[in-house]
């Protein structure tokens, strides 16, 4: 079961680093419309003239002294960000937004400069740097203004402090009464109780109402930014990192959810069907839509922790990693070790001595933290690191795989340039991960000693691959809406006196999703109860992500020379498999993604085609057992 993580605000940084807005700014200066932009080898060029076909080495001193320059902010910023995400307290936080408004202000002045200058005429290589800086999307764009660019930091690193210090309370006045996200997250995958899931949800949720008015500031000064660098607003500055339009993407995006519906549809039904038997048609209709409180996550975004309700055969065979992993005392440390072996096995490179030093994987007593998973590469020359607070059950060794995932790009294009030093696509970053820890399929858990025997009855497969759609299947429309979401807010299509609103409509529409009670006041901000939204990290990565885990998965079996059904394939200690996958590490974001995908796939169209066939023996009984029911939702 896989949970989306990501990396925290100044990380996500340097998942996104190919897209930073760099700048030089000994190089750069604006009056008006005009740019200058001087090399260090090109005194004699006008001041106030606008460049527009520029000399290659005019150019190429441009994008390499912004990788000089980048390189030290990103580096600074992000040494402050693991302060802050391992120790929040008002002086951590002053200090990664301190670091955060210096970057912002180079990127400004530098996209601006890039703008500047023409890719015509330039080598492939200088080309493509200045079309990532161009398409930067994180950190956001800031205003020009001084005043204005350190209020847009502060309010990035005061959000994110707010929802890691968050916490539901009884009693404010008394802290033994108060859960944090953890604790209620415990709640929402264990209790089966109605009324103790809407307490726990609706908890969580009232600590995103002090974030609606920082929220509503923000949006209003990032697309000041985004403005200022030639963009509508920060959503279509978001859709133009993906080496086609704006609008091309968003049809991309439809395209693979066209693909993939009927499969979620199929699931929806099916899961409401049996929450009517548990809770009741009071509490659950027949034909609408589903409580969210009632999926075992938070979120409602992947309904994993509801398996036992909706296993199909009571008793048949199926695998409780959990208890084995507990069974053979596994400890966080060695959870790690054993998502190390696996991309060990493929020949990959073990993890420098420093990851084991400078992780994070137990959650401190002594201080607050940021526990949602994230990868690092603090000093970008392998500094490879985790942050996470380890728990000992299947979610958390899945989710260890998919950070796992990011240290291991980090480290095969930590040496190429800064602008080069990001996934082909920020869906490829998120996908490598989950893509291998599809391989932990029975046959390897038997094979490393968690279970003794592979289930191998028809009943056995379809109780597996129910557990598997519970996450993969279910997660899919939650991707794609928080980001349409945030598109219609950046746009001004959906007003702050609409946030909610709009938020329940597209949970409705794409999901079939109904909030947990009446949420009629418009001060409500339930989309800031998910952790992604006040951290400024955009969503629709996870969504191709679990696309692409599966088309990866498909060409990795095939070099490993696998010849059966999909879900049987292990890649596990198939180096074949392993150089492939090395292949498309080591370019980066170097190339447009579709080289990248051609590269590991022979394919360079993104393609849902693997998941669905991953998840045939599934889909077949579903519709079995659909049918007389009302699938869809008013």
């Amino acid at each position: 079961m896989i949970r989306p993580q990501i990396l925290a605000p100044l990380t996500a940084l340097l998942l996104l680093v190919g897209c930073q807005p760099p700048g030089d700014a000994k190089k750069t200066a604006t009056k008006k419309t005009e740019t200058k932009v001087e090399a260090k080898q090109d005194a004699k060029q006008p001041a106030t003239k606008k460049p527009s076909v520029e000399p290659d080495g005019v150019a190429k001193d441009f994008v390499n002294g912004v990788d000089v320059r980048l390189r030290e902010l990103i580096v600074a910023s992000s040494k402050a960000e693991w302060d802050k995400n391992t120790n929040i307290t008002d002086a951590t936080e002053k200090a990664a937004a301190a670091a955060q408004e210096q970057l912002m202000e180079y990127m400004g002045t530098t996209i601006k400069a890039a703008t500047g200058i023409k890719t015509e005429g330039l080598d492939p290589d200088t080309a493509r740097k200045l079309h990532l800086i161009k398409t930067t999307a994180s950190p956001p764009p800031a205003p020009s203004d001084a005043a204005k660019r350190k209020e847009l930091a502060d309010l990035g690193a005061k959000m994110e402090g707010i929802y890691g210090k968050g916490k539901a309370c009884k009693d404010p006045k008394k802290p033994k009464t108060c859960k944090d996200i953890g604790q209620l997250s415990d709640i929402m995958a264990e209790s089966r109780n109605y009324d103790e899931l809407l307490a726990a949800w609706q908890g969580w949720h009232s600590i995103a109402i002090e974030l609606r008015p920082l929220y509503t500031r923000f949006v209003e000064l990032a697309n000041e930014g985004a403005r200022e660098i030639g963009y509508k607003d920060l959503g279509e500055l978001w859709r133009s990192g993906y080496d086609m339009s704006p609008a091309e993407f968003e049809q991309e995006t439809e395209r693979l959810w066209t693909q993939v519906k009927p499969l979620y549809d199929q699931l929806h039904c099916h899961v409401r069907a049996k929450l009517v038997e548990k809770y009741g048609k009071d509490k659950v209709p027949e034909t609408g839509l589903i409580p969210a409180h009632l999926l075992g996550n938070m979120w409602a975004q992947e309904w994993g922790n509801i398996y036992p309700l909706i296993e199909p055969y009571k008793g048949a065979a199926s695998i409780d990693v959990t208890k084995a992993l507990k069974a053979a005392k596994y400890d966080e440390l060695k959870m790690v070790k054993l998502g190390e072996s696996f991309f060990t096995s493929l020949g990959l490179d073990p993890l420098p001595a420093t990851f084991w030093e400078r992780s994070m994987f137990i959650q401190p007593k002594d201080r607050e933290v940021v526990c949602h998973a994230s990868a690092w590469d603090v000093d970008l020359n392998n500094d490879l690191r985790i942050k996470m607070c380890i728990k000992i059950n299947q979610e958390d060794l899945i989710t260890i795989h998919h950070e796992l995932g990011h240290n291991y790009y980090y480290h095969y294009y930590y040496k190429l340039p800064v602008l080069y030093q990001n996934g082909a696509h920020d869906g490829f970053h998120e996908a490598i991960g989950d893509a291998l820890a599809l391989s932990v399929t029975p046959a390897y858990l038997k094979q490393i000693g968690l279970i003794d025997a592979v289930p191998s009855d028809d009943k056995g497969l379809i109780n597996l691959q129910m557990q598997d759609a519970l996450d993969k299947i279910a997660f899919l429309p939650f991707g794609k809406l928080i980001d349409q979401w945030r598109w219609d807010v950046f746009s001004g299509k959906t007003k702050p006196s609409e946030y909610n609103a709009a938020w329940w409509a597209l949970r409705a529409k794409y999901q079939g999703i109904a909030p947990a009670g009446d949420r009629p006041d418009p001060e409500l901000f339930d989309a800031g109860a998910k952790y992604h939204v006040p951290a400024n990290v955009p969503y629709t990565r996870y969504f191709l992500a679990r696309i692409l885990q599966f088309q990866f998965h498909k060409s990795l079996c095939a070099a490993a020379g696998h010849t059966g059904p999909l879900y049987e394939c292990s890649i596990y200690g198939k180096t074949a498999a392993g150089d492939k996958l090395r292949a498309m590490l080591e370019l980066g974001s170097s190339k447009p993604w579709p080289d990248a995908l051609e590269a590991v796939t022979g394919q360079r169209t993104m393609d849902a085609q693997p998941m669905i066939e991953y998840f045939e023996p599934l889909l077949k009984w579903l519709e079995e057992q659909n049918k007389g029911r009302t699938c869809g939702w008013q």
